[in-house]
């Protein structure tokens, strides 16, 4: 099973699972600031230009290396948007763009380093004049849209269908903010009338970033799941009933087990999206993004319920991670996913 790692990367020693110990300092460090300062701590550490271009101020690696920051980040908590940033600093670039090379060079330089903030409306597009599932839009400098209204029904649509992009001002749009799902970070629609564009992405070059997408994201909603997963197994083995720690009931043993299982699994599936199938050409990271996000969803849940549903009473912050599953469900309809998923697998046979 052959991997999209660059054989550059092997060549000189990096190993992916490297990057999410690497990692971890730095996102420790960046949760405890405002949006700006954090991206600077992160731009500086390099997470965000990992996949950017090296003449934009990035390392110039395969989006392999990014998958174990998004789990870290999921991981930790990090309610920044880590992964949107990543994805619009490799997007921008003289190959990217359709408005010439310097424009997307000045764009992901200004991404990686820290300089600008970005995120990706998931939903609506120019041609609608609507544009929604934006988070924490209201402090970001641009947001990607979609041009036309079909690739806008879902970052798990098909991907071929898609036309180009473009990344707007925010500055000037209508932000309005929606907490029903988040309260600290809600999702944003935006009015797009007399929207400034300030770069383009091609058709090829949205599908691209759409499918990194997928992968970041489950990497993301995994990376969630194995941070309840430690602080529950942490929880029920120091927490005493009748004389015995909560670990020592067969039943709690079950479910943490089953938890483990099914975020294994998507972790698996993930790395399996990044190897080439047996022709050599790329899988569909959709049923990745799909599992991982109905898993993560069941052991968050279930995380909850074995705290004693304290993170509904805000005394474990495992309802943060929840939200973040949630919002990503939210704007990528998994459920709707596994039944296209079902159907292309039924055609294809």
């Amino acid at each position: 099973m052959m991997s999209t790692t660059d054989t550059s990367s092997a060549d000189l020693g990096l190993r992916p699972e490297e990057f999410a110990e690497a990692a971890e300092a730095p996102i420790e460090d960046a949760k405890g600031r405002g949006l700006r300062d954090a991206a600077r701590v992160l731009a500086q550490a390099g997470l965000i230009g990992v996949a950017a271009a090296e003449d934009d101020g990035g390392l110039g690696l395969p989006i392999d290396f990014a998958l174990p920051i998004a789990e870290a980040a999921g991981r930790l908590q990090l309610r920044f948007p880590l992964v949107e940033q990543i994805l619009l600093a490799k997007a921008f670039g003289s190959a990217s763009t359709g408005e010439g090379g310097d424009v997307g060079n000045a764009i992901a330089q200004a991404l990686a380093a820290g300089d600008r903030l970005g995120c990706i409306a998931w939903q609506g597009s120019i041609s609608e004049g609507l544009a929604g599932h934006a988070r924490q839009a209201a402090q970001c400098d641009w947001v990607l849209v979609a041009d036309e209204a079909p690739a806008a029904e879902s970052i798990l649509a098909e991907h071929g269908a898609c036309g180009g992009a473009s990344l707007l001002e925010v500055p000037g749009l209508t932000v309005e903010a929606d907490a029903a799902l988040d309260p600290d970070v809600p999702a944003t629609w935006l009015q797009l009338a007399d929207a400034r564009v300030v770069g383009r992405l091609s058709p090829d070059a949205f599908a691209q970033l759409r499918t990194d997408a997928c992968i970041l994201l489950a990497g993301f909603a995994t990376g969630a799941a194995q941070g309840a997963i430690a602080k529950t197994a942490a929880y029920v083995a120091t927490r005493v009933q009748f004389g015995r720690p909560l670990s020592a009931k067969q039943a709690v043993r079950h479910w943490m087990s089953r938890m483990l299982l099914v975020t294994e699994v998507s972790a698996a599936a993930a790395r399996r999206a990044l190897a080439l199938d047996d022709d050599g050409s790329r899988r569909d990271a959709r049923p990745a993004l799909a599992g991982a996000v109905a898993n993560a969803a069941f052991v968050l849940e279930k995380a909850m319920h074995l705290h004693g549903g304290m993170g509904f009473t805000w005394e474990v912050p495992l309802h943060h991670s929840l939200r973040d599953v949630r919002a990503i469900d939210a704007f990528c309809g998994s459920g709707l996913a596994y039944k296209r998923i079902g159907e292309r697998f039924i055609d294809s046979a």
